[in-house]
């Protein structure tokens, strides 16, 4: 790639906003240009802005960056080639509609306009053909345009129902999921209750992947999305474990593998929805692993699989009351489900030659 691209971090300090500027700032096609943050945080250093708490770090120039206050107009004024959005959900829409007019490009890890019909929810293992709907965007009198990373735990799982749903269509799901801490935020979840503890209600959470899990399966047909034919039933809970989400998933199929080798085969052999010819530096070689042991998949072993970039599905057995499958996957939440996938479709944007 002759030129890197000038992209900027909007919610930077964040801990969506901090996995984005630790990806960026290493990144072989983006030229992290701009941190943007809350006006009581702009002009700070961003190392006397942040509390850092993720596992991985950014370059060294990154620490001596003032941060910038969010301005729309000074924003679009900048013309960054993509804008990565880590706003929070209150103040995102606003923000992110604006830039769009304004003719600014945003990948947006906030949940507002996720179910808009011209709108992507992008998993580009599962759904890069989706990537167009940007074109549809001018409609609205935008320049730019705005496509969207899915909610944590659906990012996860529709990754690990694609091979399945391509294979055997699925006929329903049901999931209970068990969510790590950093879901919440970075101020999310008090420690006086979730230690030894387990709260079984996240608000939102499970109306997010009974919709986004059909619009992300759907199929996209001329100008508009169908949404996949199942049904999702969803429980969500919160545990006491840093990162990494878990879920426990029953899928009934239409037409059930023979056997569970048979299923793990079609996880395993999964490369992905027409981007492993495209060379995406964030995409996994495997989107999806099958653990054959009796105890895994486990947030602290497996939560790194392909640069936490990767699900891992374990404890997959035929599951005779639904006719399908059962199994427990897990997946990076702030990587895979956040904003390790803001960069992937960020790059697959890219090569689709929409940046």
């Amino acid at each position: 790639m002759p030129e890197k691209l000038r992209v900027a971090v909007l919610g930077a300090t964040g801990l969506v906003g901090q996995r984005f500027v630790a990806r960026l700032s290493r990144h072989p096609w983006f030229d992290l240009e701009a941190l943007y943050s809350s006006p009581e945080k702009a002009g700070l250093r961003y190392g006397e802005a942040v509390q850092w708490v993720i596992d991985e770090h950014p370059e060294d120039y990154v620490w001596g960056e003032r941060l910038r206050p969010l301005k729309p107009e000074e924003v679009a004024r900048e013309g960054f080639d993509i804008v990565f959005s880590a706003l929070p959900s209150n103040v995102a829409s606003d923000v992110e509609v604006e830039l769009a007019r304004l003719g600014v490009k945003v990948v947006s890890n906030a949940s507002p306009l996720r179910m808009e019909p011209d709108i992507p929810l992008l998993n580009p293992e599962v759904n890069a053909d989706h990537a167009r709907l940007v074109e549809l965007q001018s409609k609205r009198g935008w320049r730019g345009w705005i496509a969207k990373v899915p909610n944590c735990t659906t990012a996860i799982l529709t990754l690990a129902l694609k091979p399945l749903h391509d294979e055997y269509r699925v006929k329903r799901v049901t999931v209970a999921t068990m969510q790590a801490v950093t879901g919440a935020g970075l101020r999310g979840v008090p420690s006086t209750v979730i230690i030894d503890n387990l709260v079984p209600f996240i608000p939102g959470e499970e109306e997010k992947m009974e919709t986004e899990s059909r619009k992300i399966l759907g199929t996209l047909r001329g100008t508009r999305v169908e949404p996949a034919g199942f049904k999702v039933t969803a429980i969500t809970t919160r545990v006491p474990v840093l990162d990494g989400h878990t879920e426990a998933v029953f899928v009934e199929l239409e037409e059930p593998p023979a056997t569970a080798d048979e299923a793990a085969r079609v996880l395993e052999e999964f490369k992905g929805n027409r981007i492993k010819s495209l060379g995406l530096p964030s995409a996994p070689e495997k989107p999806v692993i099958v653990r054959k042991e009796v105890d895994r998949p486990q947030p602290r072993l497996d939560r790194l699989a392909g640069n936490g970039m990767t699900v891992a599905v374990g404890r997959l057995r035929l599951d005779p009351v639904t006719g399908g499958v059962k199994m427990v996957i897990l997946g990076h939440n702030t990587i895979r489900g956040a904003a390790g996938n803001g960069v992937l479709i960020a790059e697959l944007l890219h090569k689709l030659g929409y940046s």
